[in-house]
């Protein structure tokens, strides 16, 4: 959830390698197949659960499965939510456990972490939801949707795939605020995602929306998420776990 600086939106994806039928960046999946009309709608959170009932009711009424990444803290904090997404048959999966900034957001390469704080953070964000019954979980999306290779290499070493979002809409900034420079209300993220559909389509896609947002944003995109659904899947989308989404 990025929310500091004036800082890009989407990375551009351009002659990245491929593993297998997957997407790779910095040694993240950042999309599944192409050749599949297939989506994985995915959460992350920290301090905020505001569209939780929102979102919840809007995948159950769609009868659309999603993933959710969550830290420590926001386990910790809404263990009833937890519960409720984990009965839906909802992915939960990890997002570090005090949402750390791993790396410059100006020099990329240039760690912020050293290794032994970075695996004690991560550890603790797994031994969270294990108490919370979650026990089989791969997958790892970064704080800050933020990572460089060596932190990549870090996931692995853990037995751990990174993912992160697919590049090329704006659904990611829904966190932003009016008073942020960057700030994009949810009709422009809304258009943004209409034009990559329809331009290059979206197969494979990871597309990433926040759970919660400051509460200075009234503008809220989860709110729109019944017709975000209803529209892609009438393009002929299926919605997948993230699990799913990267099975071999």
């Amino acid at each position: 959830m990025i929310r500091y600086g004036i800082l890009p939106v989407f990375i551009c994806l351009f002659c990245l390698p491929v593993q297998g039928q997957h997407t790779v960046i910095k040694g993240a999946v950042v999309r599944g197949d192409t050749a599949r009309k297939s989506i994985a709608l995915v959460f992350t959170g920290h301090e905020y659960a505001d569209g939780g009932a929102t979102i919840r009711e809007a995948l159950k009424a769609s009868g659309a499965p999603a993933s959710f990444f969550f830290t420590g803290d926001f386990y910790r904090s809404y263990p009833a939510l937890i519960g409720a997404l984990k009965k839906d048959g909802h992915y939960l999966g990890a997002h570090s456990d005090r949402h750390l900034l791993y790396c410059s957001w100006e020099k990329r390469d240039s760690l912020l972490v050293t290794r032994q704080v970075f695996l004690t953070d991560l550890r603790n964000n797994y031994r969270e939801m294990r108490k919370a019954g979650i026990k089989k979980a791969r997958y790892f999306l970064p704080p800050y949707e933020w990572y460089n290779e060596a932190v990549a290499g870090w996931v692995r070493e853990e037995g751990l795939v990174l993912v992160n979002f697919t590049s090329g809409t704006l659904s990611n900034a829904d966190y932003t605020t009016p008073s942020m420079l960057n700030y994009r209300s949810s009709e422009r993220i809304l258009e943004s995602i209409r034009k990559r559909e329809r331009e290059k389509g979206m197969n494979g896609f990871i597309l990433l929306v926040h759970i919660g947002t400051d509460p200075e944003r009234t503008d809220k995109l989860y709110d729109h998420l019944p017709q975000l659904i209803r529209e892609l899947k009438q393009k002929g989308y299926t919605f997948m776990r993230i699990d799913e989404l990267l099975r071999p």
